[in-house]
């Protein structure tokens, strides 16, 4: 490639000015309209239609994590495959031939209702999907709702 040795950046290394003049040209934020966001109600509006369009207004509401609910749960496939290790654990008691499982002292708090359940299985929890419920009352079991009871 052809080195261009009359580029005017080549032709200006060195010289203090680089033709913009010796008091303040191309200086300071002037030059670019203003420090950070000045202008964007003024002559960067332009700028603001095309590459910000939703930089002004109100853009809806976003709940405080500590007051959003966070829901914790777990399929009828993972709660069968586990449920012969939490009885030896402790954690599951065996009752008239079926198993009580409290989910809100494994930590979750809902059920739902993929893959089959094999055991009659009492489930308490706080929230549970239609689906689940359905399988677990056809597998022998009960669904206890503690959001129900407490009303």
């Amino acid at each position: 490639m052809v080195v261009r040795r009359k580029k005017k950046s080549r032709s200006l290394r060195g010289w203090r000015t680089h033709g913009w003049g010796r008091v303040g040209q191309h200086r300071k934020s002037g030059g670019r309209g203003g420090r950070g966001h000045a202008g964007f109600h003024k002559h960067m509006w332009t700028w603001v239609i095309k590459y910000a369009p939703g930089w002004y207004g109100k853009h809806g509401f976003t709940r405080p994590p500590a007051i959003k609910p966070e829901i914790r749960a777990i399929n009828l496939k993972d709660l069968d495959s586990i449920l012969d290790n939490l009885v030896e654990k402790g954690l599951v008691e065996i009752r008239d031939k079926k198993y009580y499982v409290d989910l809100t002292k494994l930590g979750y708090n809902k059920i739902l209702g993929e893959g089959d359940i094999s055991k009659p299985v009492i489930l308490v929890t706080l929230k549970a999907s239609k689906k689940a419920v359905k399988k677990v009352e056809s597998a022998g079991g009960k669904v206890i709702l503690l959001s129900e009871a407490s009303t």
